[in-house]
C-alpha cells in the first residue's frame, strides 16, 4: 500500500507540522510512504517537492493575488478567506507518483484549485485543519452557521449580497466534489468532525474523527530549573506562556480575553508572562507583570524545552481546531488553561491536566491559570498531564488509526498489511 501525504509545507505552520508529524507516525509503521509539498523546509528524503522554481513563485503570487482581489471586493474581517483561484495543477504531481490513498491536508495558499482535487485518481482522505473545506470560502467561520446551508450574504466578507463571494465558491466545491465519490473526511477534533457532518457538502459523506498525534519522545518533560536557564528565564517566578505568532493581530485567537484574565490575577510580584513567537514588546498588555520575549522558536528541541520551563501555558482561541501548541504543552507535562470550545477538550480534562473555562469568560481564564499556579501537588499535575497524551496522543498510535482507515477504503485485510510490514 503505498500513501502519499500531501501539504503546502513540512514544517511551515500548524498544518504542515501535523501533516508531518503524520507522515513521520506512518513510516514508523512500516508502510510504504511519502509526503508532496509545496514548500519543503526538512532534508527527508521521502519528502518531495516536485514543483520547479519558476512554479513556487506562481503559487505564491497566486496567493498574494487572491488576497488582493477578496480585499479590493469587500471590507472583510481578518479571517482568512481563500477561493483557491488561481492555484497550481499540483493534481498531475500527485497522479504521476500512482498512490493507494491520498491524505490531502492544507492545500491552500496557491496549491490547489477546487477543480483540482477532484482530478485525483485516487481515493482521497482530506485530514481537516480548518473550517475551509465545507464553507464558502472562510477558514473559520465566527460562529455564522451559513456552511450548513449553501453561504451566501456572507458576514466575513460584509457583502449583503446572496450571491456573493462565497455562494460563488461554496457552488464550485459542489459542482466538482460531487463527482469525487471515493472522497472521506477526516476531522482533527470531534467538533471538527461535528461540524462537518452537519454541513451541506460534506453531511452525506463519511466522517471520522482522528486527531493529530505528537512524538513524544521529542516533546517530554525537561529539568525546570535547565530549561529555564536555557532561556534566560527567572528561577524564582511562576511562569504564564501564550504564544503570539500572529495571535495578537488575529481576533480568532483571543489575546483581549488573555489581557482581561492576567488584569484579575492578584501577586503579579512573583509571576511572569512569556510571550512565545514575539522578539519584542506586544503593546496591549497589562502593568506589573515582567514579560519575557525568547522570540520564534520553529525547531521541535526549542519548542520542548520552553514548554518544559514554564508553569502553565494559556490558549484563549475563540474557535480552534485541534491545537498544536496545546498538545506540545501537554505532551512537556505543562498545563493548559483554555476555553472550552472547540477541540480543546479532546485534550483538557477539566481540573486533571488543566482548566477548562467557560466560552469568552475572562473571569474564569483567571481562575484557571490561578488553579494551576496555585496547585500544592505540582508533580503529580505534570506527570497525569505527561500521562493524558501518552494515552491517547503518541504519534505511532494516531498513524496506526489512520491505517485501519485506509485499509476500510481499499479492501485490505489487516494480515495482510502485518506481514507486509514486517
Amino acid at each position: 500500500m503505498k500513501i502519499l501525504i500531501v501539504s503546502h509545507s513540512d514544517i511551515f505552520g500548524g498544518a504542515g507540522k501535523a501533516a508531518l508529524r503524520l507522515f513521520l507516525g506512518l513510516l514508523k509503521t512500516g508502510v510504504d510512504a511519502h509526503m508532496l509539498v509545496l514548500m519543503k523546509g526538512t532534508d527527508h528524503s521521502k519528502v518531495i517537492s516536485p514543483l520547479s522554481k519558476t512554479e513556487r513563485a506562481l503559487s505564491f503570487y497566486f496567493s498574494r493575488f487572491e488576497d488582493l482581489f477578496i480585499d479590493r471586493n469587500k471590507a472583510r474581517d481578518r479571517v482568512k478567506f481563500s477561493t483557491t483561484w488561481p492555484s497550481l495543477a499540483i493534481e498531475k504531481h500527485i497522479n504521476s507518483l500512482n498512490p493507494d490513498i491520498v491524505n490531502v491536508h492544507w492545500t491552500n495558499a496557491g496549491m490547489m484549485s477546487i477543480a483540482g482535487l477532484a482530478k485525483i485518481k485516487a481515493p482521497v482522505v482530506w485530514s481537516l485543519h480548518d473550517m475551509w473545506a465545507f464553507t464558502g470560502g472562510c477558514h473559520y467561520d465566527q460562529e455564522c452557521g451559513k456552511y450548513t446551508q449553501s453561504c451566501g450574504n456572507c458576514p466575513i466578507l460584509k457583502s449583503g449580497k446572496e450571491h456573493d463571494l462565497s455562494r460563488s465558491v461554496w457552488s464550485a466545491k459542489q459542482k466538482h466534489w460531487s463527482a469525487k465519490k471515493d472522497l472521506t473526511i477526516v476531522g482533527l477534533s470531534s467538533w471538527m468532525a461535528e461540524s462537518a457532518r452537519s454541513s451541506s457538502l460534506f453531511r452525506d459523506r463519511r466522517v471520522e474523527f482522528i486527531p493529530n498525534g505528537i512524538d513524544t519522545l521529542l516533546y517530554r518533560p525537561a529539568d525546570q530549573t535547565f530549561a529555564r536557564e536555557a532561556f534566560g528565564l527567572p528561577l524564582d517566578k511562576k511562569l504564564i506562556m501564550f504564544g503570539a505568532m500572529s495571535g495578537t493581530g488575529d481576533p480568532r485567537k483571543g489575546f483581549k480575553h488573555l489581557v482581561s484574565a492576567l488584569e484579575q490575577i492578584p501577586a503579579k510580584d512573583n509571576i511572569g508572562l512569556v510571550v512565545l513567537g514575539s522578539s519584542q514588546e506586544i503593546k496591549g498588555l497589562p502593568e506589573g507583570f515582567p514579560v519575557y520575549y525568547p522570540g520564534k522558536l520553529n525547531d521541535d528541541v526549542s519548542l520542548s524545552l520552553l514548554n518544559a520551563a514554564v508553569d502553565v501555558v494559556v490558549s484563549p482561541s475563540e474557535q480552534e481546531n485541534l491545537s498544536n501548541s496545546i498538545m506540545e504543552a501537554l505532551s512537556c507535562g505543562t498545563p493548559v488553561v483554555s476555553f472550552e470550545i472547540g477541540g480543546n477538550a479532546d485534550m483538557i480534562s477539566h481540573k486533571e491536566n488543566g482548566f477548562l473555562a467557560k466560552a469568552f469568560d475572562a473571569g474564569e481564564l483567571a481562575q484557571g491559570i490561578q488553579w494551576v499556579l496555585q496547585t500544592p501537588d505540582v508533580q503529580s499535575l505534570r506527570a497525569h498531564t505527561r500521562n493524558s497524551v501518552l494515552n491517547r496522543f503518541q504519534d505511532q498510535d494516531i498513524a496506526e488509526k489512520h491505517l485501519t482507515l485506509y485499509r476500510e477504503l481499499l479492501g485490505i485485510p489487516e494480515v495482510s498489511l502485518s506481514i507486509a510490514a514486517q
